[in-house]
């Protein structure tokens, strides 16, 4: 039973391996690297790095980049989630063993960053401006990634999942950084 149990096992694994290796022959067969798309998703890696190295607050850097850690992790897990169920993918990615690199390590999460960074020096509201972002997110800047085939969504996914999975994220970030905000308060006041 053992033997059988890890031996299909190991037959998912291959075929995972050549699922990928398809992927990567795609990337190189159709020159993804010579389009505009691609520098496109390229710009929507490196810029927003850039912006946020120079704007960043710097007196507040942990907390707003332990926001972004968050924000960045939890996209990383659920475009993972939704790519290896088929519910959407990257037809053009900057990496191909990395697809949405380019959108939830750098684009998406430092446009929360900036959400989160203005709710705190000028106590705007956190939870409304982060819920009008993910609207423009889901409902327009989506709609534009699948309009220049830079996002392809499968069977029944709609931007609504989208705009859910956003809300989700953004909550659970703030959740996290003001758990560990507490924590941190709470212990500097033990001593």
């Amino acid at each position: 039973m053992e033997n059988e149990l890890l031996s299909r096992f190991d037959k998912i694994v291959e075929m995972g391996k050549e699922g990928q290796k398809a992927l990567n022959e795609y990337w190189w067969d159709y020159a993804l690297y010579n389009s505009f798309e691609y520098w496109l998703m390229v710009l929507f890696l490196v810029a927003p790095l850039v912006f946020l190295f120079i704007k960043i607050n710097k007196n507040k850097l942990f907390q707003i980049l332990f926001y972004g850690y968050s924000i960045h992790v939890s996209f990383g897990y659920e475009d993972l989630f939704g790519r290896n169920m088929g519910y959407w993918n990257y037809p053009i990615p900057v990496i191909p063993v990395l697809p949405g690199i380019s959108l939830d390590s750098s684009l998406i999460p430092i446009i929360f960053i900036f959400v989160y960074q203005s709710s705190m020096t000028s106590n705007k509201k956190y939870y409304l401006y982060a819920t009008i972002t993910s609207v423009i997110l889901s409902f327009v800047f989506k709609p534009m990634l699948v309009g220049l085939g830079l996002f392809r969504m499968y069977g029944s996914i709609n931007y609504f999942h989208l705009f859910i999975s956003y809300v989700s994220v953004f909550i659970f970030a703030k959740v996290m950084t003001d758990l560990f905000l507490w924590i941190k308060k709470r212990h500097n006041s033990e001593k």
